[in-house]
């Protein structure tokens, strides 16, 4: 069964560090790219950061750049975010996908919210 859980979700004060994980289970993720999303409340999903399945190529939302970092760990078949600096408007559900069915560069997945598979989410609140 094809599947994909996020982790390390929580409430962090501003200028903390979280790090997400997003572990798929039923087929490599290696092969795949892999984008993270992120819904605020009453607002749009925006892709954060996906990373390409060629050349590990990666793209960043604006807001994030520099201070969120994509990266694989094909022996885990697990793909992280690493979030520094949050501040309160990175607060929302964060969702890991993955394109099974194409090949869309790093930045197509996450401007267009490309993905054939879901999971379910972790919430990040960043709140004093």
């Amino acid at each position: 069964q094809v599947q994909l859980v996020e982790s390390g979700g929580g409430l962090v004060q501003p200028g903390g560090s979280l790090r997400l994980s997003c572990a798929a289970s039923g087929f490599t993720l290696a092969y795949y790219a892999v984008g993270w999303f992120r819904q605020a409340p009453g607002e749009e999903r925006e892709g954060v950061s996906c990373i390409g399945v060629s050349d590990d190529s990666t793209y960043y939302l604006e807001s994030v750049q520099g201070r969120f970092t994509i990266s694989r760990d094909s022996a885990k078949n697990t793909v992280y975010l690493q979030m520094n600096s949050l501040k309160p408007e990175d607060t929302g559900v964060y969702y890991c996908a993955t394109p099974v069915g194409r090949i869309p560069t790093a930045r197509d997945m996450c401007v267009m919210s490309i993905g054939d598979y879901w999971g379910k989410g972790t919430l990040v609140t960043v709140s004093s």
